[in-house]
């Protein structure tokens, strides 16, 4: 990945280490894409907002993907401030906005870490009060929240986003109950953690909902919470799309099946849904005057496609770059196939060697492949291939 780090007061580390921490100290990560009309209002607020750097060293890092002059217009606004700012611009936004994020993670040698957006919808006055609680409280993560007395998602445009927020909070509360514990506002970008928290190298981000990230991966020891009240946006668009709808459905499922047994319930699961392309298939095959067993079998590939697309995009993410797509596939369909082959046998071994009857015989012989089905594909198809030193 090629990027382009621009310290405009002073220089910030490049290397993903974690240097010595200066007591005290504030790194404020600020991801942009494309947020050059607020750069400028958002600097002058935060020279407002922060105290004298004797009391709170702090440094801001803009950690840009845009495609506009966003990094020119940080460089021309940061000149008047007395707080340093850096710009570190990626040509590859990987991750997204929660990549972007973790990149400056990566860079930050302070004691604190504060996450905030660049289009004013996080208020810059609260960050000195959500490191101040968390030196108060001694929490580890300080989140600002809609969500508990004193705090207003006002900001938010319409009953469209404000329901389709409240849903993803539910959603995200009901999946992930231990490691939400005591966090009423799981989607909020705006939040306090000490450095020492965090584990860079386990975060996997993906789109721009980096807290929950954090607090699933990373499980910091204490919560606190302060209110804020969501700001309109200052200047330009949201990004909120359905594609980042996708991509924040797609790493709940992520962060969910990161456990073995998880991904063996997912991928059990997403195999149940496969018989619905597998019957339909099956049926306008047969309808179109097929044979029903050569029907059967062409049927069944259909099935084969659709498990292999939904545990690609849920399951396996994170591991696809191992094997080429067409190697991945390939092996998955061997598996997937060679499930029929060893069924038959497994079911007459069990009614002729241990006198089980029929139905049983089945139920076993199903659970037992599902159960080789799932450790040969993890194993043969989505762990690294061992290379000689």
């Amino acid at each position: 990945m090629s990027e382009d780090t621009r310290s405009l007061h002073a220089p910030i580390d490049p290397e993903p280490t974690l240097p010595q921490a200066v007591a005290g100290s504030v790194t404020l990560i600020v991801p942009t894409f494309n947020e050059a009309g607020n750069i400028a209002e958002l600097l002058r607020r935060l020279g407002d907002a922060l105290p004298d750097p004797a009391h709170l060293p702090c440094e801001v890092l803009f950690v840009d993907d845009s495609t506009d002059d966003t990094p020119a217009v940080i460089e021309k606004a940061a000149a008047d401030h007395p707080f340093p700012v850096a710009v570190l611009h990626r040509q590859t936004a990987e991750g997204g906005l929660g990549g972007a994020v973790v990149e400056g993670i990566r860079r930050a040698d302070t004691d604190w870490i504060v996450v905030m957006d660049a289009d004013l919808q996080h208020p810059p006055h609260l960050v000195p009060e959500l490191v101040g609680e968390g030196v108060r409280t001694g929490a580890d993560l300080v989140v600002a929240s809609r969500y508990i007395s004193g705090g207003s998602r006002a900001g938010l445009a319409g009953s469209y986003r404000i329901a389709v927020s409240r849903g993803a909070t539910w959603l995200t509360k009901g999946l992930f109950p231990r490691a939400l514990r005591g966090i009423s506002d799981p989607m909020s970008g705006f939040f306090a953690i000490r450095r020492s928290a965090v584990t860079a190298q386990t975060l996997k981000p993906l789109g721009y909902k980096i807290l929950l990230e954090l607090a699933v991966r990373c499980r910091p020891r204490t919560v606190a919470e302060v209110p804020f009240v969501f700001q309109d946006r200052y200047s330009g668009e949201s990004k909120s799309t359905a594609r980042e709808g996708l991509r924040f459905l797609a790493h709940l499922a992520s962060l969910r099946s990161a456990t073995p047994l998880a991904r063996m319930i997912g991928f059990g699961l997403i195999g149940l849904s496969g018989f619905v392309p597998n019957l339909a298939g099956l049926w306008l095959l047969t309808h179109a005057g097929m044979h029903y067993l050569p029907a059967e079998i062409v049927a069944n590939q259909a099935g084969v496609l659709w498990n292999f697309l939904l545990i690609e995009a849920l399951l396996f993410r994170d591991r696809r770059r191992h094997r080429h797509w067409a190697d991945r596939i390939g092996r998955f369909a061997l598996l997937a196939n060679a499930d029929l082959l060893l069924r038959i046998p497994l079911i007459a071994l069990f009614v002729a060697r241990f006198g089980m009857e029929a139905m049983p015989a089945t139920a076993l012989a199903l659970v037992t492949t599902f159960v080789l089905r799932f450790a040969a594909t993890e194993a043969l198809v989505y762990l690294p291939r061992h290379t000689r030193s």
